[in-house]
């Protein structure tokens, strides 16, 4: 038997036969036009083209209505056979976007975790409340990790540029502070500490792999050992307003301590600390469902 091409090109797509079914349901292609929401031109020429592609007349038109030939009898029970066929699939695709759509896991660095994503998932379960969602929190590189190894649906890192092999999207930006202790020499010094001052001081900083080194190292050319690496942001906190030494974090994670004075923010001469945030995902196009959802609040705020 010789090559007959793709099957697209030889059977008629789900449109038409739906058309035929209700032809042979109403006995008139007008009602039957009319109950698929489409002109009764447009369905005389889906018949047509049903014509012309299997080789036989399926339906013989008269003023007393349209009924099918013997061939149109034959081909509409196929059609029933593969209608019935595509509503199965259809109950099954639904399925399976059903069960996506009812978890979401979210994998986060530590400052968005903590300060952004909560009033974004507040937001999230007003609009789905049946979404079930699990966040996953450490610094930028376990973020990739994560949804690399596809433990995660979305992500969002910081840092200076897009991580790669992931895809994703700018959603904001975010400043570095350097804070200290009302104690601490700086706290009532007024000239503005340099880039060469403050990459000599050794400092309190989140460990290797998280948004906030990232953007310290590439800020200064070179820098002291740190005083001490913690990768908690609560412990960079508490080990600074102890009088431990400088610390560098988000200016988002220091808004209440800055307020009350528990820790006091240095103001820097030469240097800009500066990162952007983003929203990233799995090669490939947007995400969809929940994750989509999330990603469009996270923007939108």
């Amino acid at each position: 038997m010789g090559e007959r091409g793709p099957l697209g090109h030889r059977v008629p797509d789900l449109a038409a036969l739906e058309l035929l079914l209700a032809v042979a349901r109403l006995g008139s292609l007008g009602r039957a036009a009319a109950e698929l929401g489409i002109s009764q031109p447009a369905a005389s020429g889906r018949v047509r083209t049903m014509e012309r592609m299997l080789g036989v007349p399926l339906v013989e038109r008269s003023p007393r209505g349209s009924t099918l030939t013997h061939a149109g009898v034959l081909v509409t029970d196929w059609a029933r056979r593969i209608v019935e066929a595509a509503e199965a699939f259809d109950a099954g695709a639904q399925a399976l976007r059903s069960h996506r759509d009812s978890r979401l896991t979210v994998a986060a660095s530590m400052t968005i975790a903590e300060y952004l994503l909560p009033g974004w998932l507040i937001a999230l379960r007003a609009a789905r409340p049946d979404t079930a969602v699990s966040l996953l929190a450490g610094n930028s590189q376990f973020v990739v990790e994560r949804l690399l190894g596809g433990d995660a649906d979305l992500g969002f890192v910081e840092g200076l540029a897009m991580p790669s092999g992931l895809s994703g999207v700018e959603i904001g930006g975010d400043r570095l502070v350097v804070a200290v202790g009302p104690a601490h020499p700086w706290a009532r010094r007024r000239a503005a500490v340099s880039a060469d001052e403050l990459a000599a001081t050794p400092l309190i900083l989140r460990e290797e792999g998280s948004g906030t080194r990232q953007v310290l190292d590439a800020a200064l050319s070179w820098h002291a050992p740190p005083l001490l690496e913690l990768a908690s942001t609560t412990a960079v906190k508490s080990a600074a307003a102890g009088g431990a030494g400088p610390c560098v974090l988000s200016e988002l994670a220091l808004t209440e301590e800055l307020a009350t004075r528990r820790l006091v923010e240095v103001p820097l001469a030469d240097v800009s600390l500066t990162r952007r945030l983003r929203a990233v995902w799995r090669p490939g196009p947007q995400p969809s469902g929940p994750a989509r959802d999330l990603l469009a609040l996270a923007r939108a705020c």
